[in-house]
């Protein structure tokens, strides 16, 4: 892209889906410190009126802070690749392909990557009986940040479904074992982070100061960190991923490297002051600002 002053950002933030609060503090901090690299920054709320926006705005590049629906799973990339606009992150094919949980999987488990084993049911189904055995968890099949989760143990009885959620929902055995996470950034593993917690790794844990404990390196094997990385790589790769991507992972210690299992990879991973990617960057050298540059540096039209 043009130097800094002479480039025009607009960043996208809040929309339309669940994690619209989460957006609006990743946009909020990433307008902050591209302003503060130097860039001429405008912020504008993706609502309905969004190509309407874009077009006032006549900015020279789109950095995308959106997170879920319409966000991430290949819409919004659409419009901007309809309106010839650069843009940060994935393209439309891997957006889609990344939201879409089960087709993920399927994909990573062709290309020999390790999952667990899971179904998509009706939620009629899921609370009327147990539709795989237990332990497993139920979760939409196109939403992220631990949005209606549902986690059901040996001996409980079949979950029972809000009726705000979705008509069909994945359910996926329960992965054991530690939570970690590696970020990749273009052709590059950033490293592996270990996430701790009191309970599981919910919303609240996620965006609430002090609701987790993050652990840059994690404290693992030498070969398990090597297989997160190689696995994150993999995985970016085999859903065809631009830019800035963080695949979250399950690591049940007692199996070794057998009981190292991918949940899902983010192509928006979180900005805000408690997320991981950009602490990864930090312990990479790399700060805030830099990784925000970076990103517009990266950013284009047919990715």
């Amino acid at each position: 892209m043009a130097g800094t002053g002479s480039c025009k950002v607009a960043v996208l933030m809040g929309g339309r889906s669940a994690e619209r609060a989460v957006s609006l503090s990743s946009g909020a901090g990433c307008a902050a410190a591209l302003r503060g690299a130097g860039y001429d920054v405008c912020e504008i709320d993706a609502v309905p009126d969004l190509p309407a926006q874009l077009a006032a705005a006549a900015p020279d590049v789109v950095f995308n802070a959106l997170h879920g629906r319409w966000g991430e799973d290949g819409c919004v990339q659409g419009i901007l690749e309809w309106l010839g606009l650069p843009y940060t992150h994935s393209g439309v094919m891997a957006s889609a392909m990344a939201m879409d949980k089960a087709l993920s999987k399927q994909i990573f488990a062709a290309a020999g990557l390790p999952v667990v084993h899971s179904i998509l049911a009706p939620k009629s189904q899921i609370s009327a009986g147990h539709v795989i055995a237990p332990p497993y968890v139920v979760k939409p099949n196109n939403e992220g940040s631990s949005v209606g989760i549902y986690i059901v143990h040996d001996g409980d009885a079949p979950p029972q479904i809000a009726d705000d959620m979705p008509d069909i929902l994945m359910v996926e055995t329960f992965a054991p074992g530690r939570e970690l996470t590696t970020s990749v950034l273009g052709d590059r593993a950033l490293g592996v982070t270990e996430i701790l917690t009191d309970g599981w790794y919910d919303y609240d844990a996620k965006y609430t100061p002090g609701g987790s404990r993050h652990v840059v390196p994690a404290d693992i094997p030498a070969d398990i960190a090597q297989a997160c990385c190689d696995y994150a790589l993999r995985a970016h790769r085999a859903l065809g991923c631009r830019g800035l991507s963080r695949t979250d992972f399950r690591w049940d210690a007692s199996r070794g490297l057998d009981g190292l299992v991918i949940l899902e990879l983010n192509t928006q991973p979180g900005m805000t002051p408690t997320s991981l990617s950009p602490e990864q960057a930090l312990a990479n050298g790399m700060s805030f600002a830099d990784l925000c540059t970076w990103l517009i540096k990266d950013a284009s039209c047919g990715r």
